[in-house]
C-alpha cells in the first residue's frame, strides 16, 4: 500500500485529532501519582474522549488480524513493558516508569496517536535518564524530518544517540502512517542507515515512537496476546508525537499546553515550521 499524501484539508483534520490527543494526556497527568491503578486512568481517559471530546478511544475493542480485541482505552505500558500493556487492577507505586499510549478518533474519522512517559513519585537514577534520553531520540528523530530527506534518516538519528548513551533500540514496532486510519505506510524504523528508504514528500503525516531498552533489544510477547515485555526484564521507555512533512522542514501535530518541551540537543536541528510554545487550544470534536 503506497503512502498517503494528505490534502489541505486532511491535514487540518489531523491538527484538530492530534491537539486533542494531546490533550487527553494533559487532562490524566495530575491524576498519575502513587495509589492510583492503570485501569482507573483508562477510565478517566475514556470518559474524558467520550464525554468532554466528542471523541472515540481508537485502541478500545481494536483487533487487527491475528490479535484479540484489546480492551482498553490507553496502553498502558509499566517499567518492562516495552508497548501494549493493558489497563487493570496494578496499582501504581513511586519508583514506577509508566508510558501511557492514547489516540482518539474524531467524528470526521482522524486518529490523534501520541504517547508520553511518567515517573512515579520517587524515580530511579536509571529510569529516569531513560526516559531522558528516549525523549532526545524521539525529538532527534523528529529534527531529521524535512523534504527530500528518506525515512533511514529519522531511524539513524535515533539509534545513534541510543546506543551513543548505552541503550538498545526495539527492532520488531515502528512508527507508522496515520490518517483517517489508525495505522497506514510507511513504516517509521527507529534504526537504520541515512539516505536508505522513502522519501519524505510534504503532507506526509506519521508518527515517531522510538521503544529504547535499558538492556538488550529482545523482546518477549506475553501470553495475552499484546503486551510486550523486554526479554531480559530490563527497563523500557517510549515516547511518541504525530508528525507532518511541511514544505520547509516538520510541524508536530501533537502539542499541547502541556507537552513536554523539546530538548535542548534537538532544540537548533528543528526547521522554521517548528513552534513552541504550542498553540491555542483545538476545538472539541464533538
Amino acid at each position: 500500500m503506497a503512502t498517503i499524501i494528505k490534502t489541505l484539508e486532511e491535514i487540518d483534520g489531523m491538527r484538530v485529532a492530534c491537539r486533542l490527543g494531546s490533550e487527553v494526556l494533559d487532562y490524566i497527568t495530575p491524576f498519575i501519582k502513587p495509589g492510583i491503578t492503570t485501569g482507573e486512568l483508562d477510565r478517566l481517559a475514556c470518559e474524558y474522549m467520550v464525554n468532554v471530546q466528542g471523541t472515540i478511544p481508537a485502541t478500545l475493542n481494536y483487533a487487527p488480524p491475528g490479535y484479540p480485541p484489546f480492551p482498553g482505552s490507553i496502553c498502558a505500558s509499566l517499567n518492562d513493558v516495552i508497548c501494549h500493556g493493558i489497563p487493570g487492577e496494578r496499582v501504581l507505586k513511586s519508583g514506577d516508569a509508566l508510558n501511557i499510549d492514547i489516540t482518539p478518533i474524531t467524528k470526521e474519522g482522524f486518529h490523534g496517536d501520541n504517547s508520553r512517559m511518567y515517573l512515579v513519585g520517587e524515580p530511579s537514577i536509571m529510569a529516569r535518564r531513560l526516559a531522558e534520553v528516549t525523549f532526545e531520540c524521539m525529538w532527534l528523530g523528529i529534527a531529521a524530518v524535512k523534504p527530500g530527506k528518506h525515512l533511514g534518516d529519522i531511524g539513524y538519528a535515533i539509534q545513534q544517540h541510543a546506543e551513543k548513551n548505552g541503550y538498545s533500540v526495539v527492532r520488531e514496532f515502528c512508527g507508522h502512517g496515520v490518517g483517517r486510519s489508525f495505522h497506514e505506510e510507511p513504516q517509521v524504523l527507529h534504526y537504520g542507515r541515512p539516505g536508505t528508504l522513502e522519501v519524505l514528500q510534504p503532507g506526509m503525516i506519521f508518527t515517531i515512537e522510538p521503544m529504547i531498552n535499558a538492556g538488550k533489544r529482545d523482546i518477549k510477547e506475553m501470553p495475552d496476546g499484546w503486551t510486550i515485555k523486554t526479554k531480559d526484564r530490563s527497563l523500557s521507555a517510549q515516547w511518541e508525537h504525530t508528525v507532518l512533512v511541511t514544505e520547509t522542514g516538520v510541524e508536530v501535530l501533537t502539542l499541547s499546553a502541556g507537552s513536554p518541551p523539546p530538548p535542548a540537543i534537538a532544540l537548533p536541528l528543528l526547521g522554521p515550521d517548528f513552534v513552541w510554545p504550542a498553540p491555542a487550544p483545538a476545538a472539541a470534536a464533538a
